[in-house]
């Protein structure tokens, strides 16, 4: 008998299968009119993201790393700064700010949700603390509103690090839009991807806007008249253009990352812990997460039966070689335990009824007693 075909963990083929004909088109567009940079579609975007969220500015720019770079830039984060953010996170969070001297400073998690705990937030701010960044992990916002009312206490901006949640909502607001500034990610396996690096700073505030404009340019505020120091972080025309066309259907796959993650959850939560959303917000499902203390059993059985996962992430950044000697005897018993837990299973828009009941299924025989 042959074995089961493979199920992918995001499936861009069948994505494109679904919008060749638009991308296609707004591909062969920017080859017509050959602008590769800073073309009409980098405009465009822009004003379809500010539409999006709501917010009064955007910013592409390369990547969701640059995103975060360039915003602390815009804030004047300097050598000696501190930034509170969480440590179960993909590196860039806290490798941007060590990257411009300063130092982050860890909250711990919430171990139901992975967001930083707010909470706990407080207590971690000094007078050297610029800025807090929290993390919209797995797609889903964190408590923004006791986030932005800690920071207003203390007259600082929050940068909301988005790269796994734009298009989730938070009381109905949209995730970018819900402080100072949101940077998000169209890496291509993000829900809104393009096909290479790029990403988006969003904000409202006039001032940050203008110099997140220049810094992505080298600090240019008119042809060779370099007023800040910057960086070359432009998003190119053609990936503007992907994300232009995969906006058309991007509120359906949504809801259909929704759909999925809801069937997930009442077929696997009898028997595994899956991290909750919280009922006033939405999340994307970035990645559809669960927590198993029998991983590695798990992820065996998975992958006998050819069905990926993946670790989202399976060492908080504390712990990390490059960061180590920065937290040396500090912990952070939440991140920790989520970091020996989590598995991520597949999860796009168009996974169907039948491969994920395909999932579920290895799922609980992986659990099952042996014979």
């Amino acid at each position: 008998m042959a074995p089961p075909e493979a199920i992918p963990f995001v499936d861009l083929k069948a994505q494109y299968a679904a919008l060749r004909e638009s991308i296609d088109a707004r591909i062969r567009r920017v080859l017509d009119h050959g602008q590769y940079v800073m073309g009409p579609e980098v405009r465009e975007l822009e004003e379809r993201l500010e539409a999006w969220t709501g917010a009064k500015h955007c910013v592409t720019v390369a990547s969701g790393t640059e995103a975060l770079l360039i915003s602390l830039m815009a804030l004047g984060v300097k050598p000696g700064d501190e930034v509170v953010t969480t440590p179960f996170t993909f590196v860039a969070t806290a490798e941007m700010i060590v990257l411009l001297g300063a130092k982050p400073v860890f909250v711990d998690v919430e171990a139901d949700t992975a967001n930083i705990d707010a909470s706990k937030i407080e207590a971690a701010i000094t007078p050297r603390t610029r800025a807090i960044l929290p993390v919209s992990l797995y797609g889903q916002p964190a408590d923004m509103d006791e986030i932005n009312a800690i920071a207003a206490r203390h007259g600082l901006p929050v940068i909301e690090d988005a790269a796994q949640s734009f298009g989730a909502t938070y009381k109905g607001r949209k995730s970018c839009n819900l402080s100072t500034i949101g940077c998000t990610s169209f890496y291509p396996s993000k829900p809104l991807g393009c096909y290479g690096d790029g990403g988006a700073i969003l904000t409202s505030d006039d001032a940050l806007a203008q110099a997140a404009r220049e810094i992505r340019v080298h600090g240019d505020s008119g042809r060779y008249r370099h007023t800040r120091i910057g960086v070359g972080g432009r998003m190119d025309t053609i990936q503007c253009a992907v994300v232009l066309a995969k906006l058309e259907r991007f509120e359906w796959e949504v809801k259909r990352r929704i759909e999925i993650a809801c069937r997930y959850d009442k077929l696997l939560s009898s028997r595994f812990r899956v991290l909750k959303v919280r009922p006033d917000r939405t999340s994307v499902h970035a990645q559809y997460t669960v927590r198993a203390v029998n991983r590695s059993a798990l992820e065996a059985t998975l992958k006998a039966k050819r069905i990926p996962t993946a670790i989202h992430y399976p060492e908080p950044l504390h712990r990390q070689p490059a960061y180590a000697a920065m937290f040396a005897a500090r912990s952070f018993p939440a991140a920790e335990l989520l970091a020996s837990e989590v598995i991520s299973l597949p999860m796009h828009a168009y996974l169907d009824e039948a491969a994920q009941s395909r999932v579920v299924a290895a799922m609980h025989d992986a659990l099952a007693p042996a014979a």
